[in-house]
Formats: structure tokens, sequence, C-alpha cells
């Protein structure tokens, strides 16, 4: 017995992207592969107080970020784009500050990591309704990427808070 394949009444097609939505991912994939360099770089140079928890705590937000920024560059391959996340193009192109090369207290650590989470975080606000308007289903990705973000950032901050 053969079967046949219906074809669907309609045309199918395949999503067409606006030249901005791979831009503004591009955006995004910038400042996470920065946010990922620069949480390994506070990571290995960490001293002080509560070091061995915070030296932890930056591990988890280094794999926040590079699984973000995979999840970013591999949408961007779906919607046929080429990601960039070459060290050239990621330093000519980030919008984080730039984090000390020496050793560095734990407390500055945690002002510093936690000032590159929210830039990186304001970069994907920016772009959010671009995107959203483009396509909504990487809206949603955005919106996890933002959810998870601030999550960190608010646990990191609250290691110099004082009451």
């Amino acid at each position: 017995m053969t079967t046949s394949r219906r074809r669907p009444d309609h045309e199918v097609r395949e999503f067409e992207t606006p030249p901005s939505l791979p831009q503004n991912l591009q955006k995004v994939l910038v400042d996470l592969v920065e946010l990922h360099l620069q949480g390994k770089q506070a990571h290995w140079n960490l001293v002080g107080t509560n070091f061995r928890d915070l030296h932890l705590q930056l591990d988890d937000i280094v794999d926040t970020a590079r699984e973000a920024s995979d999840t970013i560059a591999e949408r961007m391959r779906a919607l046929d784009a080429v990601p960039d996340g070459r060290s050239d193009t990621v330093t000519a192109c980030t919008t984080l500050p730039a984090i000390p090369p020496a050793e560095q207290s734990t407390t500055d650590t945690v002002d510093f990591v936690t000032i590159g989470i929210y830039a990186a975080v304001d970069t994907i606000r920016s772009v959010h309704d671009d995107v959203d308007a483009a396509d909504p289903s990487t809206a949603d990705l955005l919106h996890r990427i933002i959810d998870d973000l601030e999550k960190a950032a608010w646990m990191l901050k609250s290691e110099n808070r004082k009451i």
C-alpha cells in the first residue's frame, strides 16, 4: 500500500527575516559574549572576603551569558543570518564598560560584573520592541534572557548591599 503526501491547500512559505532582526540580534550577541568573557576575567582575578562563594557565583553568571549567547547565535542561524562573535567584532561593538585587567576585591568585582549585566540587559531592552514587531518568537527568547540576567544581577549585587 502506497501512501501519498497530501499537499497543503495553501502555499507554505519560509519566514522572511527583515534586515533589522539579525542586526538587532547581533547587538545582543556581542554584549552576551563580552559578559561571558568579563565574567571569566573577574572569576580568575577575584580576591578577598567571601572569595569562594563569589568565585562559584561568577561561574553561574558566565554559564548564563554563554548559554544565552549560544541561544541568540543559533536563532540567528535559524533565520539564515550569520552571527559574528569574533573577538575583534565583540571589542568594537560591545556596550559593556571595560573591567580592569588586575586582581580585584570581591566588593569591586560585584560592582563591575553587576554593571556589565545591566549593560547587556539595556541592550536587549533597547532592541526588544523592534524584535517583537519583526518576530514575537525571537522576542520570547529575549524575555527569558532578561529574566535570567536580572535574577543574576539581583543575587550578585546583594553581596554588597547594606541595610
